[in-house]
Protein backbone atom coordinates (compact mmCIF):
# COMPACT_ATOMS: atom_id res chain seq x y z
CA UNK A 1 0.00 0.00 0.00
CA UNK A 2 1.56 3.54 -0.44
CA UNK A 3 2.70 5.26 2.10
CA UNK A 4 0.35 8.41 2.14
CA UNK A 5 -2.85 6.32 1.59
CA UNK A 6 -2.84 5.51 5.29
CA UNK A 7 -4.35 7.18 8.05
CA UNK A 8 -1.90 10.64 9.10
CA UNK A 9 -2.84 13.39 11.21
CA UNK A 10 -3.13 15.92 8.55
CA UNK A 11 -6.79 14.44 8.18
CA UNK A 12 -8.64 12.77 5.17
CA UNK A 13 -9.49 13.98 1.68
CA UNK A 14 -12.96 15.65 2.22
CA UNK A 15 -15.71 14.60 -0.92
CA UNK A 16 -18.43 16.87 -1.09
CA UNK A 17 -21.82 15.70 0.10
CA UNK A 18 -24.37 14.30 -2.50
CA UNK A 19 -21.37 14.03 -5.37
CA UNK A 20 -21.79 10.89 -6.83
CA UNK A 21 -20.37 9.22 -10.44
CA UNK A 22 -23.16 9.97 -12.41
CA UNK A 23 -23.50 13.87 -11.26
CA UNK A 24 -19.16 13.80 -11.91
CA UNK A 25 -19.44 12.36 -15.40
CA UNK A 26 -22.62 15.16 -16.33
CA UNK A 27 -20.20 17.53 -15.21
CA UNK A 28 -17.18 16.49 -17.15
CA UNK A 29 -19.48 16.16 -20.14
CA UNK A 30 -19.82 19.60 -20.32
CA UNK A 31 -16.28 20.21 -21.81
CA UNK A 32 -14.10 17.92 -23.69
CA UNK A 33 -10.63 18.09 -22.32
CA UNK A 34 -8.20 17.55 -24.33
CA UNK A 35 -5.25 14.43 -24.02
CA UNK A 36 -2.53 17.64 -23.01
CA UNK A 37 -4.69 18.51 -20.32
CA UNK A 38 -6.11 21.30 -22.52
CA UNK A 39 -9.51 22.54 -22.77
CA UNK A 40 -11.55 22.26 -26.91
CA UNK A 41 -13.39 25.10 -27.29
CA UNK A 42 -17.20 25.03 -27.70
CA UNK A 43 -17.76 26.26 -31.40
CA UNK A 44 -17.59 30.31 -31.81
CA UNK A 45 -15.42 30.58 -29.00
CA UNK A 46 -11.87 31.25 -28.70
CA UNK A 47 -9.17 28.40 -28.23
CA UNK A 48 -7.30 29.25 -24.96
CA UNK A 49 -5.08 27.50 -22.05
CA UNK A 50 -7.28 27.03 -18.88
CA UNK A 51 -6.36 27.74 -15.39
CA UNK A 52 -8.34 24.45 -14.37
CA UNK A 53 -6.83 22.03 -16.97
CA UNK A 54 -4.47 20.41 -14.86
CA UNK A 55 -4.24 16.70 -16.08
CA UNK A 56 -3.51 16.08 -12.30
CA UNK A 57 -6.96 17.84 -11.04
CA UNK A 58 -8.38 16.12 -8.12
CA UNK A 59 -10.50 17.10 -5.01
CA UNK A 60 -8.54 19.32 -2.72
CA UNK A 61 -7.14 17.91 0.75
CA UNK A 62 -8.52 20.80 4.02
CA UNK A 63 -6.72 24.12 3.30
CA UNK A 64 -4.60 23.81 6.68
CA UNK A 65 -3.10 20.29 5.57
CA UNK A 66 -1.96 21.34 2.50
CA UNK A 67 -0.70 24.55 3.36
CA UNK A 68 1.10 22.46 5.65
CA UNK A 69 2.80 19.64 3.49
CA UNK A 70 3.38 22.55 1.01
CA UNK A 71 4.76 24.99 3.83
CA UNK A 72 7.63 22.42 4.13
CA UNK A 73 8.60 21.52 1.03
CA UNK A 74 9.16 25.28 0.84
CA UNK A 75 11.21 25.02 3.84
CA UNK A 76 13.36 22.59 2.13
CA UNK A 77 13.60 24.80 -1.29
CA UNK A 78 14.52 27.51 0.73
CA UNK A 79 17.78 25.50 1.91
CA UNK A 80 18.16 24.64 -0.49
CA UNK A 81 18.28 28.11 -2.78
CA UNK A 82 20.96 29.19 0.41
CA UNK A 83 23.08 26.05 -0.74
CA UNK A 84 23.23 27.00 -4.53
CA UNK A 85 23.90 30.65 -3.61
CA UNK A 86 26.21 30.64 -0.98
CA UNK A 87 28.97 30.49 -3.32
CA UNK A 88 27.99 33.56 -5.25
CA UNK A 89 28.32 35.50 -1.68
CA UNK A 90 31.77 33.87 -0.93
CA UNK A 91 33.09 34.27 -4.14
CA UNK A 92 36.44 36.96 -3.45
CA UNK A 93 36.91 34.64 -0.35
CA UNK A 94 36.63 31.28 -2.46
CA UNK A 95 39.34 32.97 -4.66
CA UNK A 96 41.41 33.36 -1.60
CA UNK A 97 40.96 30.00 0.05
CA UNK A 98 41.44 28.07 -3.15
CA UNK A 99 44.43 30.34 -4.90
CA UNK A 100 41.70 30.70 -7.71
CA UNK A 101 41.26 32.92 -11.14
CA UNK A 102 37.91 33.79 -12.11
CA UNK A 103 37.16 31.48 -14.78
CA UNK A 104 38.08 28.49 -12.10
CA UNK A 105 35.48 30.18 -10.12
CA UNK A 106 33.29 30.02 -12.59
CA UNK A 107 33.86 26.29 -13.02
CA UNK A 108 32.98 25.79 -9.30
CA UNK A 109 29.28 27.55 -10.50
CA UNK A 110 29.31 25.66 -14.05
CA UNK A 111 30.03 22.39 -11.95
CA UNK A 112 27.52 22.77 -9.99
CA UNK A 113 24.68 23.97 -12.27
CA UNK A 114 26.00 21.65 -15.01
CA UNK A 115 24.94 18.82 -12.58
CA UNK A 116 21.88 20.34 -11.69
CA UNK A 117 20.70 20.75 -14.87
CA UNK A 118 21.66 17.17 -15.86
CA UNK A 119 20.17 15.45 -13.17
CA UNK A 120 16.46 17.24 -13.78
CA UNK A 121 15.21 14.06 -16.40
CA UNK A 122 16.51 11.46 -14.42
CA UNK A 123 15.08 13.26 -10.87
CA UNK A 124 11.71 13.63 -13.14
CA UNK A 125 11.77 10.10 -13.56
CA UNK A 126 12.02 9.05 -10.24
CA UNK A 127 9.66 11.29 -8.63
CA UNK A 128 7.12 10.18 -11.07
CA UNK A 129 7.54 6.87 -9.50
CA UNK A 130 8.28 7.91 -5.52
CA UNK A 131 6.74 10.99 -5.24
CA UNK A 132 7.70 14.35 -3.33
CA UNK A 133 8.28 12.93 0.03
CA UNK A 134 11.43 10.70 -0.85
CA UNK A 135 12.52 12.62 -3.48
CA UNK A 136 12.66 16.09 -1.38
CA UNK A 137 14.28 14.58 1.55
CA UNK A 138 16.74 13.02 -0.21
CA UNK A 139 18.11 15.75 -2.07
CA UNK A 140 18.31 17.92 0.83
CA UNK A 141 20.40 15.20 2.58
CA UNK A 142 23.06 14.96 -0.30
CA UNK A 143 22.93 18.94 -0.81
CA UNK A 144 24.14 19.01 3.03
CA UNK A 145 26.54 16.78 2.71
CA UNK A 146 28.13 18.81 -0.09
CA UNK A 147 27.56 21.92 2.28
CA UNK A 148 29.78 20.16 4.74
CA UNK A 149 31.79 18.70 2.89
CA UNK A 150 32.90 22.22 1.09
CA UNK A 151 33.20 23.66 5.05
CA UNK A 152 36.44 21.39 5.61
CA UNK A 153 38.20 21.22 2.39
CA UNK A 154 41.17 23.73 1.35
CA UNK A 155 42.09 22.59 -2.37
CA UNK A 156 40.00 22.75 -5.96
CA UNK A 157 39.29 18.96 -6.51
CA UNK A 158 37.36 18.23 -3.07
CA UNK A 159 35.57 21.32 -3.46
CA UNK A 160 34.46 20.39 -6.94
CA UNK A 161 33.21 17.19 -5.67
CA UNK A 162 31.14 19.31 -3.14
CA UNK A 163 29.38 21.13 -5.80
CA UNK A 164 28.92 17.83 -7.63
CA UNK A 165 26.69 16.87 -4.32
CA UNK A 166 25.02 20.16 -4.12
CA UNK A 167 23.97 20.40 -7.56
CA UNK A 168 22.35 16.86 -7.47
CA UNK A 169 20.64 17.48 -4.16
CA UNK A 170 19.44 20.96 -5.19
CA UNK A 171 18.06 19.32 -8.36
CA UNK A 172 15.64 17.00 -6.64
CA UNK A 173 13.58 19.69 -4.72
CA UNK A 174 12.10 22.31 -6.53
CA UNK A 175 10.30 20.48 -8.96
CA UNK A 176 9.56 18.17 -5.89
CA UNK A 177 7.51 21.03 -4.55
CA UNK A 178 6.17 21.83 -7.70
CA UNK A 179 4.26 18.44 -8.12
CA UNK A 180 2.55 18.42 -4.54
CA UNK A 181 0.71 21.78 -5.96
CA UNK A 182 -1.44 20.29 -8.46
CA UNK A 183 -2.29 17.60 -6.11
CA UNK A 184 -3.30 19.41 -2.61
CA UNK A 185 -4.49 22.95 -4.35
CA UNK A 186 -7.38 23.56 -6.14
CA UNK A 187 -6.24 24.22 -10.00
CA UNK A 188 -7.50 28.04 -9.69
CA UNK A 189 -4.47 28.03 -6.78
CA UNK A 190 -1.91 26.30 -8.77
CA UNK A 191 -0.33 29.41 -10.46
CA UNK A 192 -0.12 31.67 -7.99
CA UNK A 193 1.28 28.99 -5.52
CA UNK A 194 3.48 28.18 -7.83
CA UNK A 195 5.24 31.84 -7.89
CA UNK A 196 4.76 31.99 -4.40
CA UNK A 197 7.00 28.58 -4.09
CA UNK A 198 9.30 30.55 -6.48
CA UNK A 199 9.42 33.85 -4.37
CA UNK A 200 9.31 32.24 -0.73
CA UNK A 201 12.67 30.20 -1.81
CA UNK A 202 14.18 33.50 -2.50
CA UNK A 203 14.72 33.58 1.23
CA UNK A 204 17.41 31.56 1.02
CA UNK A 205 19.27 34.52 -0.77
CA UNK A 206 18.42 36.55 2.45
CA UNK A 207 20.05 33.81 4.55
CA UNK A 208 22.83 33.86 1.94
CA UNK A 209 23.39 37.71 1.90
CA UNK A 210 22.45 38.22 5.67
CA UNK A 211 23.50 35.68 8.21
CA UNK A 212 25.66 33.61 6.57
CA UNK A 213 27.77 36.40 4.97
CA UNK A 214 27.98 37.81 8.88
CA UNK A 215 28.73 34.67 9.80
CA UNK A 216 31.39 34.31 6.97
CA UNK A 217 33.11 37.55 7.59
CA UNK A 218 33.02 37.33 11.42
CA UNK A 219 33.89 33.47 12.44
CA UNK A 220 35.73 32.17 8.63
CA UNK A 221 34.86 29.90 5.95
CA UNK A 222 34.50 26.33 7.85
CA UNK A 223 31.63 27.69 10.34
CA UNK A 224 29.97 29.27 7.92
CA UNK A 225 29.24 26.30 5.53
CA UNK A 226 29.05 24.02 8.50
CA UNK A 227 25.98 25.92 9.53
CA UNK A 228 24.37 25.16 6.93
CA UNK A 229 25.15 21.88 6.46
CA UNK A 230 23.77 21.07 10.27
CA UNK A 231 20.30 22.87 9.25
CA UNK A 232 19.95 21.39 6.11
CA UNK A 233 20.10 17.69 7.61
CA UNK A 234 17.71 19.23 10.52
CA UNK A 235 15.44 20.39 7.52
CA UNK A 236 15.28 17.13 5.82
CA UNK A 237 13.79 15.11 9.07
CA UNK A 238 11.01 17.75 9.27
CA UNK A 239 10.09 16.69 5.30
CA UNK A 240 10.19 12.94 6.07
CA UNK A 241 8.01 13.45 9.21
CA UNK A 242 5.65 15.94 7.36
CA UNK A 243 5.54 15.99 3.70
CA UNK A 244 3.35 13.89 2.01
CA UNK A 245 2.71 12.87 -1.73
CA UNK A 246 -1.07 13.13 -1.70
CA UNK A 247 -3.76 13.76 0.86
CA UNK A 248 -4.71 11.03 2.52
CA UNK A 249 -7.94 9.29 1.99
CA UNK A 250 -10.70 7.38 3.39
CA UNK A 251 -10.21 3.53 2.39
CA UNK A 252 -14.24 3.59 3.25
CA UNK A 253 -15.43 6.35 1.31
CA UNK A 254 -12.80 7.36 -1.77
CA UNK A 255 -13.76 9.35 -4.53
CA UNK A 256 -13.17 8.24 -8.11
CA UNK A 257 -10.63 10.96 -8.74
CA UNK A 258 -8.53 10.76 -4.97
CA UNK A 259 -8.51 6.49 -5.91
CA UNK A 260 -7.04 7.59 -8.90
CA UNK A 261 -4.18 9.49 -7.26
CA UNK A 262 -3.56 7.09 -5.01
CA UNK A 263 -2.42 4.65 -7.91
CA UNK A 264 0.98 5.37 -9.71
CA UNK A 265 0.87 4.84 -13.16
CA UNK A 266 3.75 6.45 -14.60
CA UNK A 267 4.61 5.90 -18.47
CA UNK A 268 7.72 2.99 -19.42
CA UNK A 269 10.85 5.47 -18.93
CA UNK A 270 11.63 5.22 -22.97
CA UNK A 271 8.28 5.64 -23.87
CA UNK A 272 7.65 9.00 -21.20
CA UNK A 273 10.52 10.80 -22.83
CA UNK A 274 9.88 9.85 -26.81
CA UNK A 275 6.69 11.52 -25.63
CA UNK A 276 8.26 14.20 -23.31
CA UNK A 277 9.97 15.24 -26.73
CA UNK A 278 7.56 15.96 -28.88
CA UNK A 279 5.49 17.60 -26.34
CA UNK A 280 5.98 21.45 -27.56
CA UNK A 281 4.38 23.01 -24.18
CA UNK A 282 6.93 21.29 -22.24
CA UNK A 283 9.52 23.06 -25.12
CA UNK A 284 7.74 26.28 -24.37
CA UNK A 285 8.52 26.01 -20.64
CA UNK A 286 11.81 25.02 -21.02
CA UNK A 287 12.29 28.33 -23.15
CA UNK A 288 10.44 30.69 -21.17
CA UNK A 289 12.96 29.24 -17.63
CA UNK A 290 15.77 30.15 -20.19
CA UNK A 291 15.15 33.53 -21.35
CA UNK A 292 14.22 34.17 -17.64
CA UNK A 293 16.58 32.77 -15.52
CA UNK A 294 19.68 33.00 -16.90
CA UNK A 295 20.50 36.42 -16.67
CA UNK A 296 19.37 36.30 -12.48
CA UNK A 297 21.73 33.20 -12.23
CA UNK A 298 24.83 34.84 -13.66
CA UNK A 299 23.90 37.23 -11.14
CA UNK A 300 23.19 35.89 -7.92
CA UNK A 301 25.22 32.48 -8.26
CA UNK A 302 28.38 34.15 -8.69
CA UNK A 303 29.21 37.71 -9.82
CA UNK A 304 26.56 40.03 -8.23
CA UNK A 305 28.40 40.33 -5.22
CA UNK A 306 32.01 41.08 -6.96
CA UNK A 307 30.35 43.14 -9.69
CA UNK A 308 28.49 45.19 -6.84
CA UNK A 309 31.66 45.74 -4.61
CA UNK A 310 34.27 46.17 -7.50
CA UNK A 311 32.60 47.57 -10.16
CA UNK A 312 29.74 49.29 -8.42
CA UNK A 313 32.27 50.25 -5.74
CA UNK A 314 29.18 49.31 -2.42
CA UNK A 315 30.32 47.99 0.57
CA UNK A 316 29.13 44.45 2.01
CA UNK A 317 26.67 45.82 4.24
CA UNK A 318 25.51 47.92 0.93
CA UNK A 319 25.12 44.62 -0.92
CA UNK A 320 23.63 42.99 1.61
CA UNK A 321 20.96 45.39 1.78
CA UNK A 322 20.28 45.79 -2.04
CA UNK A 323 20.44 41.80 -2.02
CA UNK A 324 17.59 42.18 0.77
CA UNK A 325 15.48 44.91 -1.60
CA UNK A 326 15.61 42.05 -4.70
CA UNK A 327 14.11 39.62 -2.38
CA UNK A 328 11.44 41.74 -0.90
CA UNK A 329 10.70 43.40 -4.86
CA UNK A 330 10.48 39.75 -5.57
CA UNK A 331 8.01 38.98 -3.10
CA UNK A 332 5.83 41.62 -4.50
CA UNK A 333 6.01 40.58 -8.00
CA UNK A 334 5.06 36.82 -7.31
CA UNK A 335 1.40 37.60 -6.59
CA UNK A 336 1.20 39.83 -9.06
CA UNK A 337 2.46 37.31 -11.81
CA UNK A 338 0.81 34.62 -10.59
CA UNK A 339 -2.88 36.24 -10.81
CA UNK A 340 -1.94 37.24 -14.35
CA UNK A 341 -0.92 33.93 -15.03
CA UNK A 342 -4.25 32.73 -13.78
CA UNK A 343 -6.73 35.35 -14.94
CA UNK A 344 -4.95 35.29 -18.44
CA UNK A 345 -3.60 31.81 -19.31
CA UNK A 346 -3.30 32.44 -23.08
CA UNK A 347 -1.26 35.45 -22.61
CA UNK A 348 1.56 33.54 -20.48
CA UNK A 349 4.35 34.00 -22.86
CA UNK A 350 3.29 37.73 -23.85
CA UNK A 351 3.85 38.19 -20.23
CA UNK A 352 7.08 36.76 -20.27
CA UNK A 353 8.29 38.58 -23.13
CA UNK A 354 7.12 41.96 -21.46
CA UNK A 355 9.37 40.79 -17.93
CA UNK A 356 12.19 40.18 -20.50
CA UNK A 357 11.96 43.38 -22.22
CA UNK A 358 11.93 45.42 -18.83
CA UNK A 359 14.80 43.28 -18.17
CA UNK A 360 16.95 44.26 -20.81
CA UNK A 361 16.15 47.80 -20.91
CA UNK A 362 16.78 47.84 -16.81
CA UNK A 363 20.35 46.34 -17.87
CA UNK A 364 20.83 48.66 -20.51
CA UNK A 365 20.63 51.81 -18.43
CA UNK A 366 23.15 50.52 -15.82
CA UNK A 367 25.80 49.08 -18.29
CA UNK A 368 25.69 52.06 -20.81
CA UNK A 369 27.30 54.64 -18.54
CA UNK A 370 30.70 54.65 -17.97
CA UNK A 371 30.38 54.98 -14.04
CA UNK A 372 29.06 54.00 -11.04
CA UNK A 373 24.99 54.32 -10.51
CA UNK A 374 23.22 55.51 -7.58
CA UNK A 375 22.01 53.27 -5.02
CA UNK A 376 18.44 53.73 -5.77
CA UNK A 377 19.26 52.35 -9.73
CA UNK A 378 21.46 49.37 -8.17
CA UNK A 379 18.24 48.85 -6.43
CA UNK A 380 15.74 49.10 -9.03
CA UNK A 381 18.30 46.78 -10.63
CA UNK A 382 18.25 44.30 -8.16
CA UNK A 383 14.39 44.01 -8.10
CA UNK A 384 14.36 43.57 -11.61
CA UNK A 385 16.82 40.77 -11.23
CA UNK A 386 14.54 38.52 -8.47
CA UNK A 387 11.57 39.60 -11.08
CA UNK A 388 13.64 37.52 -13.24
CA UNK A 389 13.63 34.56 -11.05
CA UNK A 390 9.86 34.87 -10.50
CA UNK A 391 9.00 34.97 -14.17
CA UNK A 392 10.67 31.59 -14.62
CA UNK A 393 8.44 29.38 -12.63
CA UNK A 394 5.52 30.45 -15.27
CA UNK A 395 7.36 27.99 -17.25
CA UNK A 396 6.37 25.48 -15.24
CA UNK A 397 2.54 26.38 -15.81
CA UNK A 398 2.81 25.00 -19.09
CA UNK A 399 3.60 21.53 -18.79
CA UNK A 400 1.31 21.58 -16.16
CA UNK A 401 -1.71 22.53 -18.05
CA UNK A 402 -0.24 20.74 -21.28
CA UNK A 403 0.96 17.56 -20.77
CA UNK A 404 0.02 14.41 -19.42
CA UNK A 405 0.18 13.44 -15.57
CA UNK A 406 1.88 10.28 -16.10
CA UNK A 407 5.26 11.99 -17.00
CA UNK A 408 4.16 15.29 -15.41
CA UNK A 409 7.83 14.97 -13.18
CA UNK A 410 9.68 14.62 -16.15
CA UNK A 411 8.44 17.46 -18.04
CA UNK A 412 8.96 19.70 -14.75
CA UNK A 413 12.55 18.36 -14.95
CA UNK A 414 12.46 19.32 -18.60
CA UNK A 415 11.23 23.10 -17.97
CA UNK A 416 14.02 23.27 -15.70
CA UNK A 417 16.94 21.88 -17.75
CA UNK A 418 16.31 25.34 -19.43
CA UNK A 419 17.36 27.97 -17.41
CA UNK A 420 20.06 25.90 -15.46
CA UNK A 421 21.86 24.81 -18.80
CA UNK A 422 22.12 28.71 -20.05
CA UNK A 423 23.26 29.56 -16.56
CA UNK A 424 26.09 27.22 -17.02
CA UNK A 425 27.27 28.63 -20.43
CA UNK A 426 26.54 32.26 -19.48
CA UNK A 427 28.51 31.82 -16.48
CA UNK A 428 31.49 30.20 -18.50
CA UNK A 429 31.39 33.09 -20.93
CA UNK A 430 31.28 35.85 -18.35
CA UNK A 431 34.16 34.14 -16.93
CA UNK A 432 36.33 33.61 -19.78
CA UNK A 433 35.44 37.26 -21.04
CA UNK A 434 36.34 38.90 -17.13
CA UNK A 435 40.01 36.36 -17.28
CA UNK A 436 41.04 37.91 -20.59
CA UNK A 437 40.20 41.35 -19.58
CA UNK A 438 41.38 41.49 -16.22
CA UNK A 439 43.87 38.41 -15.91
CA UNK A 440 44.87 39.68 -12.74
CA UNK A 441 42.12 39.13 -10.93
CA UNK A 442 40.91 42.57 -9.99
CA UNK A 443 38.22 44.14 -11.99
CA UNK A 444 36.72 47.03 -12.98
CA UNK A 445 33.38 48.35 -14.22
CA UNK A 446 34.70 48.43 -17.46
CA UNK A 447 35.66 44.31 -17.31
CA UNK A 448 31.82 43.39 -16.12
CA UNK A 449 30.39 45.95 -18.64
CA UNK A 450 32.04 43.29 -21.82
CA UNK A 451 31.14 40.52 -19.78
CA UNK A 452 27.70 41.16 -19.51
CA UNK A 453 27.62 42.04 -23.54
CA UNK A 454 29.03 38.54 -24.56
CA UNK A 455 25.51 37.40 -23.01
CA UNK A 456 23.66 39.04 -25.31
CA UNK A 457 23.94 36.16 -27.71
CA UNK A 458 22.42 33.78 -25.40
CA UNK A 459 19.40 35.58 -24.55
CA UNK A 460 18.89 35.99 -28.63
CA UNK A 461 19.40 32.11 -28.83
CA UNK A 462 16.18 31.44 -26.24
CA UNK A 463 13.94 34.04 -27.51
CA UNK A 464 14.09 32.38 -31.03
CA UNK A 465 13.60 29.50 -29.30
CA UNK A 466 10.41 30.85 -27.22
CA UNK A 467 8.97 32.09 -30.29
CA UNK A 468 9.03 28.54 -32.25
CA UNK A 469 7.54 26.56 -29.38
CA UNK A 470 4.70 28.98 -29.06
CA UNK A 471 4.16 28.82 -32.67
CA UNK A 472 4.26 25.14 -31.94
CA UNK A 473 1.80 25.02 -29.09
CA UNK A 474 -0.86 27.44 -30.85
CA UNK A 475 -0.78 24.99 -33.79
CA UNK A 476 -0.76 21.83 -31.69
CA UNK A 477 -3.79 23.11 -29.84
CA UNK A 478 -5.43 24.65 -33.19
CA UNK A 479 -5.17 21.15 -34.95
CA UNK A 480 -6.68 18.96 -31.81
CA UNK A 481 -9.82 21.47 -31.54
Amino acid sequence: MDESAVHHPLGRCRTPTGTSSTSHQQSSSRRSTLQDGTTSPSPGRRLSITASSSPTEVRPAPLPSALLVWGTGVIAYVIAVAGRTSLGVAGLQAVDRFSISGSTLSMFAMVQLAVYAAAQLPVGIVLDRLGSRKVITAGVVILSTGQILLAVVSTVGPALVARVFIGMGDAAVLISVLRLIPIWFRPRLAPLLTQITGIMGQFGQIISAVPFLALLFNTGWTPAFTALGVIGFLVAVLVAVIVRNRPPCSPADPSPAAAAHDQVDPLPVLEGLRRLCREPGAWLGLFVHYVTLFPANVFLLLWGVPFLTEGQQRSPQEVSALLTIGTVGGFVIAPVLGELSARFPARRSQIVLGVVAISLLTWITILVPTTPRPYWHLAILLVVVSGGVVACTMGFDFPRTLVSHRYLGSATGMVNIGGYTASVAAIFVFGSVLDRVAPSGHYELGDFRLAFLALVPLLVLGLIGLLVARRSVLRKLGTRA
